[in-house]
């Protein structure tokens, strides 16, 4: 009680119920992952025993299920395959489930504002864009990225006796699922973005690669706390870039997240938002040409993004 009346004790962020609920559909997600991984290689770890080597690719799906169903083995074996097979089905089935929720979230009026600048990032998608969301919960409370990196636990550990001060390893205190995201982030980022792919070879040069990736890593996370904390537009990416991120997402989006909305429309509707692209109606991207829908389109759909007279 004294601690409290001297204020002392530090405040701690209690968080809301949606992001509570949304970290626990995270949670869920990233369960179902492990399983469907631990079914795969209890499958693999029998077929090593018996030297048969599988076909790549999906077990439960077109010819490699027909592959597995077709194995000559043991009564028990085969009863063990089977059902296997099946679990494995029906968790992929929930995982599906539960990432087109996702992907509905991202786009809902809560989360879409906050998606739509990390939808921008290079290597950031529905599903690691809404475990940073979920993670970080409100931007405002850190008041630095210095701050936000140390909760990811990102932060270099320090080892000073008195005598010796030596820097380790990052701290791993901190929400391990924003670190999963970033580090995943940040191996998608390198493949497709230049810029990231030459500071990453830049790092290698004086790092195991691994450290190297946890550095992009803290890097990406400092530039997701400028674009949430100041609204801004990613600077690595031209315009097309842009509308192409945006395309991508309503691409991996079912139908009724989009609102009402095509690919099309809704590419536009995240430029509007970024204030971006404005007379961008077509780009150009693998060989192909893509349209864009035109402002007033979107304006026809969304008259609330129209600016006041």
């Amino acid at each position: 009680m004294r601690l409290l009346i001297a204020d002392i004790v530090p405040e701690v962020w209690v968080p809301p119920v949606e992001v509570r609920e949304l970290r626990a559909i995270i949670s869920y997600r990233w369960r179902l992952v492990k399983m469907s991984t631990a079914i795969q290689n209890r499958m693999h770890s029998l077929l090593h025993r018996h030297n048969i080597q599988a076909p790549q690719g999906k077990i439960d799906t077109g010819e490699n299920r027909e592959w597995w169903e077709r194995l000559k083995l043991s009564e028990l074996e085969t009863l063990r395959l089977k059902q296997e097979i099946k679990t494995l089905r029906l968790i992929r089935e929930n995982i599906v489930e539960v990432e087109k929720e996702l992907g509905r979230l991202s786009n809902s009026q809560r989360r879409g504002d906050q998606a739509v600048y990390l939808m921008q990032i290079p290597g950031v998608g529905i599903i690691v864009t809404m475990t940073i969301l979920s993670a970080i919960g409100d931007i405002q409370r850190f008041e630095r990225p210095k701050k936000l990196v140390g909760y990811a636990g990102l932060g270099a550990g320090v080892h000073d006796s008195g005598q010796k001060h030596r820097e380790k390893g990052i701290t791993r205190v901190g929400r391990k699922e924003l670190r999963w995201a970033l580090v995943e982030a940040s191996w998608q980022a390198i493949r497709a973005n230049r810029r990231w792919r030459a500071d990453y070879d830049e790092l290698c040069k004086r790092k195991h690669p691994n450290q190297a990736i946890v550095a992009i890593a803290r890097k990406l996370l400092v530039t997701i706390w400028y674009l949430l904390n100041r609204k801004e537009v990613y600077k690595q990416s031209s315009q097309e870039d842009l509308a192409y991120k945006m395309l991508t997402w309503a691409w991996h989006m079912d139908k009724s997240a989009l609102n009402g909305m095509t690919s099309q429309q809704f590419a536009k509707y995240g430029l509007m938002r970024l204030r971006k692209g404005e007379n961008l109606t077509r780009i150009v991207r693998g060989g192909l040409p893509r349209r864009i829908a035109s402002t007033e389109e979107v304006l026809a759909l969304r008259p609330e993004l129209r600016e006041p007279q």
